[in-house]
Parts: structure tokens; sequence; C-alpha cells
């Protein structure tokens, strides 16, 4: 990754442009309300400061969203947009989302700041006023002390302009895979250093907030595909996903494995990777027993029940006396420890049989030597604010940087043969929001709870899965779909009101990672690329609409850039009729999942690395995440990557190729 320095602030005409922008989106409107309430309409993006906030981020943001934005500021500040009345100016922005990409990457990505600063800032005592106004009641815990949950892991430091450490094995991230790998092999007696560019958390930094959990996703939030139309959630942190995901613990489905197994992965359908799968399962506690339904997750039950569908109560990693009271916003980090992550299981097991970790560590490149790994290079961002140039040097390196981060890691290096970045799979999800008589507050208790597997074979073989889905009133205000200022902030009362569920694709196509100009990922990925997934796409919108309606849902929206909405007493078959006929480009994708990018397979042509784990083109590097899957599980992935950890570390230990670490 190449050094950049960070860009300017935006010159005057693009902060003036932008100060309209942020004006017509959430501009002061008249309300006869004294109250919260119309305070929520009084008070628009000046009078609330959030155009400043804004402005301050816009320099943070990556280079090809930045890129975005200014264009369009540039074209807004040349036509005179400031001078020109409101409801001019919004029609100029929702005429700028008919601009695709570009246009409409940039109108989405100032809503999603703009909207989420609204509903997700917090003053100093953790506040926001416009929750009162809402029906949102905000944090209902606070986290433990340093003292009350201390820091376990012992974290090893680095000083100096330059260090270097030398091991049998290197493993680059702490996540799903890299965890497990780095504790079997640590446990076997070899020397392993962990390295994670992301910190080190725990439950007493765990504040059950968007804006405090954002540190601990990759790029600080959600993040973007290349032209948009993929919103993007990884974990950065020690412990990677492990730490912030929804705790759904799915078994690998037969059908996939004896795919996989055909595509070289020996032995994958077979007793070794259930024994693999077992060993997970147990070291995770996965469970039912603590699975518990809130009124969000009976919703959507009631609606499957009235259509005939099948559901079933979710296994999850979570320990038996996990409270659904503090479960609301686990994705920010589990405040009283039950979320059984890898930081409560194999780091510890590694950190117990000796394996060192280092946090705040980005790694540039593996380092080769005639063909074989001899180490990484990488920088450490230290505690008090300086960086250190790091070198480990190790004949066996397990990249594990998560289906993002991995691929990028094997590019700059000039490593991983043709399919380095390609065949990447996302599970996209799609989102339904229905709107009921009775207060739902889909926010508070378990993230997912319950799942529908009868329409994951509806599309040519494929389909999605039905999932409930905490709703984050933060992430709700900033992705629902743009009319005029006043709508969209009136829609925020009915959020106590609102259920929300989604559809977890099972990829038939997939997307690329490539390189940026400063040696970054950047994600491509597009709907229109199979027609498959679009046909999936839509199936999974009309299906979830059926569900809502059969549930007794009042209203029907969807997160489609431009509104698709269906309400009580209008014609319910014509609105399905335009979510299937809903064109390519009106779909906004999100995933959580990441896979494949660096996957496994007996063809070097096709597959980065071999069925075993190791790379098809330089020896002692293994592939040890997401990233090696060979193609989407369509179910949600983390028992499955675990498991195919499990396997790989056994097959690192078999090659016995490790030579003594130098002293």
């Amino acid at each position: 990754m190449t050094d950049i320095t960070a860009p300017a602030a935006l010159d005057a005409r693009r902060a003036d442009a932008l100060d309209a922008v942020c004006d017509t989106l959430m501009p002061a409107l008249e309300s006869r309300d004294p109250g919260p309430a119309g305070d929520l309409l009084r008070l628009g993006a000046r009078e609330r400061g959030l155009t400043a906030a804004v402005a301050a981020q816009i320099p943070t943001l990556r280079p090809h969203v930045r890129a975005v934005l200014e264009r369009l500021l540039d074209e807004l500040a040349a036509e005179g947009f400031g001078a020109l009345a409101l409801e001019q100016r919004t029609a100029r922005l929702l005429a700028a989302g008919d601009d695709v990409p570009h246009g409409r990457f940039a109108v989405k990505q100032l809503k999603t700041m703009l909207y989420g600063m609204l509903v997700g800032a917090v003053d100093a005592d953790g506040r926001n006023p416009v929750w009162e106004a809402i029906g949102f009641p905000g944090p209902t815990a606070t986290p433990p002390s340093p003292q009350e949950a201390p820091k376990t892991l012992p974290i090893t430091r680095v000083e100096g302009a330059e260090a270097t450490l030398a091991a049998d094995v290197v493993v680059v991230g702490s996540g799903a895979g890299g965890s497990v790998i780095a504790a079997r092999l640590a446990q076997a007696g070899r020397s392993v250093v962990v390295l994670e560019a992301g910190q080190y958390y725990n439950e007493s930094d765990f504040a059950p907030l968007d804006a405090s959990g954002a540190r601990m996703y990759l790029g600080g939030g959600l993040g973007w595909s290349e032209h948009g139309e993929l919103g993007l959630l990884a974990g950065s942190a020690l412990g990677g996903g492990t730490v912030i995901n929804s705790l759904v613990s799915l078994r690998t489905p037969q059908a996939i494995r004896e795919a996989w197994a055909e595509l070289g992965l020996e032995g994958l359908d077979g007793e070794e990777f259930e024994r693999c799968t077992d060993l997970v399962w147990d070291r995770l506690g996965v469970n039912t027993e603590a699975t518990r339904f809130n009124a969000n997750t009976e919703r959507m039950v009631a609606g499957l029940s009235a259509l005939g569908y099948a559901h079933e109560r979710l296994p999850r990693n979570a320990s038996l006396d996990d409270d659904p009271a503090f479960c609301g916003a686990c994705n920010n980090g589990c405040l009283r420890g039950c979320k059984r992550s890898t930081l409560k299981t194999y780091l510890e097991d590694a950190a117990a049989a000796g394996a060192r970790i280092l946090v705040g560590a980005q790694v540039e490149r593996v380092l080769v030597q005639d063909g074989r790994a001899v180490g990484v290079a990488g920088v450490v961002a230290n505690a008090d604010g300086s960086t250190t140039r790091l070198r480990v040097e190790a004949p066996t390196v397990v990249v594990a940087g998560g289906g993002i981060e991995s691929p990028a890691l094997l590019l700059r290096s000039g490593i991983g043969g043709p399919a380095a970045g390609k065949h990447l799979r996302v599970h996209p999800a799609w989102l339904v929001t229905g709107v009921y008589d009775e207060p739902v507050e889909a926010w508070s208790g378990q993230i997912q709870s319950a799942a529908s597997f009868d329409l994951t074979h509806c599309e040519s073989d494929v389909g999605f899965l039905v999932e409930s889905l905490t709703l984050s009133p933060g992430t709700w205000a900033s992705q629902a779909p743009f009319t005029d200022g006043r709508a969209q902030r009136e829609e925020l009362f009915k959020l106590p009101f609102m259920a929300s569920w989604h559809g977890v694709s099972h990829d038939h196509g997939s997307g690329q990672i490539v390189l940026d100009e400063h040696g970054d990922p950047l994600v491509r990925w597009s709907l229109d690329g199979d027609a498959v997934d679009h046909a999936v796409a839509a199936r999974a919108h009309v299906e979830l609409a059926r569900l809502h309606r059969a549930a007794g849902a009042r209203e029907v929206f969807t997160f489609h850039y431009k509104p698709y909405r269906w309400r009580e007493g209008e014609d319910f078959d014509a609105y399905l009729e335009q979510l299937r006929a809903a064109p390519v480009e009106d779909y906004t994708a999100y995933s959580a999942h990441q896979m494949g990018s660096c996957r496994l397979g007996a063809d070097p042509q096709e597959a980065v690395a071999d069925g075993d784990g190791q790379l098809h083109d330089v020896g002692g590097v293994w592939i040890g995440d997401a990233a090696a899957l060979p193609s989407a599980p369509g179910v949600n992935p983390m028992i499955t990557i675990m498991a195919l950890a499990e396997r790989t570390a056994t097959r690192i230990l078999a090659a016995d190729r490790q030579t003594p670490a130098a002293s």
C-alpha cells in the first residue's frame, strides 16, 4: 500500500455546493408541534451543524467515493445550485440520481452520511435529541469498566522506526479463519505471530451505538463497491467479523461440500470435514437454547406460517446466559461477553500456546524468495501515534485478512496467479420493511434468531434465505429512498412500528477485487452481471413483501434507490409487478459476507490455491479465511470458514515444510 498525504479540505466552491445539498436533503421546515417531534422538522442540517460534519468527513472517504462526490459538487457549483429555491434544488438532486452510476452514487453517499449523523450522532452524554421524537430509547446498557472486563489477550508491542520478528508461521488476520489456524499451529508447537490490522476491543469498549461500533468495521463502517451498487460490511478488529456478526451458526450444505470436492478439495464431502465442523461447533458452544424471538422475528414467523413456509430457530454461538435485552446492538460487540467470538475461543487458545499477537499491523506484501515465502512486510500503528516498519521472517505465511483484504495483499505482492481477486462472492442481501399497527421496536432483541430455507432453490437451483434482522435506526434512516426533505424525516416517526427482514442470496455470478491507484482494494460487483442473480433479487423482494402483508403490515417498502411502496387499500398485485419489473440500476444490495476471492481448487487458472489451501504459484503461502471458499455456500459462512480453516491447519502441519525460526 502506498503512503499518501491526506486530501485537503473542500475548497470554497465545493463547500458552498455541499451546504446547499445538505440543506436540500434536510431543510428547516415548519411544524406546529412545539416538542421534539416538531424539532425534528424545524431543525435542518445547517441548524444541527451537520453540514460541517459531512464536509469534515469527505476528505477521509475512499478515493473512489470522494471522486464522485467532488464531481457532483463541481457540477452543482457551476450551475449556481445554491441560488435555487428548495423545490428546484430537490428536483435537481433527484435528476442527479438519474445519472447512473456517478450522480446516483454521490447522492446516495451524501444521504447516507447526513441521515446517519442525524440519527446516529451522540452528545457527551451518549444521547441524541432525535431519539425521543422517533420513539427510540437509545442504549439500554452501558459498557463494563476495564476493571470489570479486563483485556486478557497479551499483545506484543514493537518500538522504533523498524522492527523484525521471526517465527515459523505468520498469520495475517485474526478473524474466523486466521484465529483457528493460529491456535492449531501454536498448539502443535509452531512459533506463531498473528498480525491484525484492527485494534483490540472488548466489552469495556463495546458502546451499543453505531457511531462507536464503526471503528470495528473495515473502512470505518459501511463501505461501497466501485459504483455504489453494493454496501459492504466487514470486520476490522482483533477477532475480525466474529466480534461484530449476528452469531448465526449454520453447517455447510452437503451439496456445496460435494461441489467443492469435485473442484479439487478432496474429502470435503466426507467424514474429515464433518469432524472439522464438529470441532468448531463444540469450541464455539453453538446451541439453540439461547435463541429467542423478538417481536420482529415473531412477525416474520407469522408471515411465513400464513404463506405455508417453514422456519427454523437459528443455532448461535452464544453462551446460555445470553440476555436478549442486551442484544439489539450486538453488531457493535457483545457488552456481556456472551458472544463466543474468536476473542473468547481460538485467540485465547493461540495465546495460551505461545502465539504472539500484534494489532494495528497493516501488512503490505508477502515476501518471496526463489518461489517460496520468507515472511511479510508492513507497518504497525502504535498506541502513541508513531509507526514502525515491520518485517516478520517466516517460511509459512497464512493469508487470512478477509475476502476483500486477502486478495489485495496477494495482488500487491504480485502472487496468487490469474485468479487472484476473481470469483468474489458476496451473498447479496435485500431488505424489505413493513409498517404495522402495533409497535414492533425491531431494534431490540437478538439480531437474527429465525430463518426459512424454503426459497433457497427458487431460481435455477439458487435462491435466498429469509432471515429476520434487527432494525438499526441510523442505518434505516440513511438508506431509505429519498423523495424530499419532509417525507424523509416524517418516515422516521414510523420506526417503532416497522419490522425489517432480508433475503440473503446465494450468488450465481461473481465480482472481483482489484487494486486502486494507492494499492488499496476496490470491489467490482454489479447485479447487471448475472441474469439469475437479478431474478433472485426480484423474487426476494416479492416474497418478502408478501410475507409482510400476510403478517398484517399496513405499508411495505424497500431499499431500492427509487421508492417502491405499497399502502393498505392500494392494489397489492400491481405492487408486486412493480417489484418484479424494477430495473437493475434501482437495486442496492448489502453484503456482510465477502468470499471466494482467493479460492481453493485444482485448476491454477481458476483457483489461487490448491485443494489443501497452498498457493499454486508460491510455496509456503496458504489461504485461511473466507477468501478460500470456492463458491458461495448459500448460508451464513462463519462455521464453514472455521471448519475449512481447521482442515487447512492439518494440511499445513502435514506439509511439514517449516524451518526453524531465526534466533
